[in-house]
């Protein structure tokens, strides 16, 4: 049995986590950074940094102390792994250091992970026993990916965003509508008492192939809510949310049956989201296939999921080194 501490720093979370390879979780703590950057609508990055810089060495100390691991000159874990990218580059260098920094002082492996593949592999810690290839529908803030995963370490990109990621979307038609940030729960909270029927919007790129685009319906909404400002927020947030839930699923299927897929994934922030999670599960259930949705806590940024990942990169491929850098556009890299 391998014991990892991992990491997580890419964005406005400080988290880590402490996991028995492959999917045995110990312990995982998030920071949330919400109420530092809820005032500016949006994440910002120097705010982001410094706050990673007061919050690591508590988050690493309290994700070891939940293991009943103790945090010391002796070394209570295997290997040290962390984010190295993509993300903001101030909140990925303090998280990368410092596990390089335990790594080194404790003399044992250290490894770097790719953000969007430890996603890709939180399904995979509440459902180690999934069979292949998998299509994953990867929604987030700052990414929407469809892939075929074929089997751990094995990527075919399959459709992503033309232009706004989903969780972007979310975010930028909350902020237009004051709903509050982070604008993929407040869109959900309004949307429960909201009628998705209201404003019937054009579900973008819904027939051409596997690729997303969502820039154009956040105009459609602003369009929408100028022309009949008498429609409730709630009825936007409702007509919004169902425009985007329908596009990815109906995407998500279409690659099922493209690929000839053993079963469906989410992954990333807006995987949380309730409607589709449940329009998912039932659009797979009507194909005779199993949907693997990631816990919620699973879904948003968290350092478990590094941990599960790095577990297998250091089996497969070996540790980092330690003068590997972190890389704020680092690639998922895809087989041909």
């Amino acid at each position: 049995m391998t014991t990892i501490l991992a990491v997580e720093s890419s964005c406005d979370e400080t988290a880590a986590a402490v996991v028995d390879a492959p999917s045995s979780i110990r312990s995982s703590v998030v920071s949330s950074q919400v109420d530092l950057h809820v005032e500016y609508g949006g994440v910002v990055p120097e705010l982001a940094g410094r706050a990673h810089l007061e919050r690591l060495v508590p988050v690493v100390r309290l994700a070891l102390d939940q293991a009943d691991l103790a945090l010391g000159p002796a070394a209570p874990v295997d290997v040290v792994a962390a984010t190295r990218g993509p993300g903001l580059i101030g909140s990925l260098l303090v998280g990368a250091s410092g596990a390089k920094a335990l790594s080194l002082a404790w003399g044992v492996p250290f490894v770097g992970v790719n953000h969007l593949e430890g996603h890709l592999f939180a399904a995979l810690l509440d459902h180690p026993d999934v069979s292949w290839p998998l299509v994953v529908v990867l929604v987030s803030g700052g990414h929407t990916l469809i892939v075929s995963m074929e089997a751990p370490g094995r990527y075919r990109r399959l459709g992503s965003t033309v232009d706004d990621a989903a969780g972007e979307a979310f975010d930028k038609v909350a902020r237009y509508l004051g709903l509050g940030y982070p604008g993929g729960p407040a869109i959900e909270r309004a949307a429960v008492t909201g009628d998705p029927t209201t404003l019937a919007f054009t579900r973008p790129m819904l027939d051409d192939g596997l690729d997303l685009s969502f820039s154009g319906l956040k105009t459609a909404v602003v369009h929408a809510v100028r022309a009949r400002p008498d429609v409730a927020n709630e009825d936007v947030a409702a007509s919004f949310q169902q425009t985007v839930v329908d596009v990815l699923v109906t995407k998500a299927m279409r690659a099922v049956a493209q690929v000839g897929a053993a079963g469906v994934c989410l992954a990333g922030g807006v995987a949380a989201n309730g409607p589709l999670r449940t329009a998912l599960q039932a659009a797979a259930a009507s194909a005779g296939l199993p949907a693997y949705l990631p816990s919620r806590a699973m879904c948003t940024d968290n350092a478990a999921m590094i941990a599960a990942a790095g577990a297998w990169q250091l089996q497969h491929l070996g540790p980092s080194g330690l003068d590997v850098a972190v890389d704020p556009a680092l690639p998922l890299e895809f087989v041909a």
